[in-house]
């Protein structure tokens, strides 16, 4: 009841934002189902969040920009391309396997299997740095490792999902709340966030983009994000609250 009430209360605060054309809001992919929960009437470019922030620097328009970790919206804010950016909502890395996990991975110690096909995100997408400084501080004074084979490094969180769901990797590296989201069709192994020294914690930040065609119906957005209901929305698709 109280998820439909926020909802509904959502819709009808939304309602009063348009009579410009649409509001047009560039997001990490891992906010595909709350953002458009939160407006559905907005136009959205789901990508990683450093391919979205690289189109902003070459002219590319938009709105509203939401990224997974801080470094892109801080890097655009010095370039005087975003207003401020604001911390709304964290999450945390998991290692998830296909559903049955045929290839019997039980946690981060398995990398050490040759056997075992590992995806991850590109180097510059958050998820894929992530990654790396789990298996950095998780091999930290080991030789070699992980020895798993690293079979596709995808350009978002998304990809990394669909390539173990489709069994084309045996594990991968994701978000809490991409598990929630791909409704059983991966299973998270091993959990990340109580682990302080590899340092999982994703931190997402929101900012309005300078010269915004739609500007009042972006700072709406934003404060809409950040704000109690808005809060509500993300933690029930799993993120956690700054």
């Amino acid at each position: 009841m109280r998820r439909a009430f926020v909802l509904t209360a959502l819709a009808l605060v939304l309602a009063g934002c348009g009579g410009g054309g649409k509001l047009r809001v560039d997001a990490a992919s891992s906010l595909t189902e709350v953002f458009q929960q939160l407006d559905p009437k907005a136009q959205f470019d789901f990508a990683g969040s450093d391919a979205l922030a690289f189109q902003l620097e070459q002219g590319a328009k938009a709105d509203v920009y939401a990224s997974a970790s801080p470094k892109y919206p801080e890097k655009l804010y010095r370039e005087k391309l975003v207003e401020k950016p604001v911390v709304f909502a964290t999450n945390t890395v998991v290692l998830i396997v296909p559903r049955g996990n045929p290839g019997h991975v039980r946690g981060l110690s398995s990398l050490m299997n040759p056997k075992v096909k590992l995806v991850l995100g590109a180097k510059g997408v958050p998820v894929g740095d992530y990654a790396r400084k789990i298996l950095a501080g998780f091999c930290r004074g080991r030789k070699r490792c992980p020895r798993a084979r690293i079979v596709s490094e995808e350009q978002d969180v998304k990809g990394v999902v669909a390539k173990v769901a489709l069994g084309e990797a045996g594990a991968g590296f994701v978000y809490a709340t991409d598990v929630q989201a791909a409704g059983g069709k991966v299973l998270a192994i091993e959990h990340l966030g109580s682990r302080a020294s590899f340092e999982p914690t994703a931190r997402y930040e929101i900012a309005v983009v300078r010269g915004a065609k739609h500007r009042s119906e972006a700072e709406k957005f934003v404060a809409l994000v950040t704000s109690p209901d808005g809060g509500v929305v993300l933690a029930n698709a799993g993120f956690g609250l700054p």
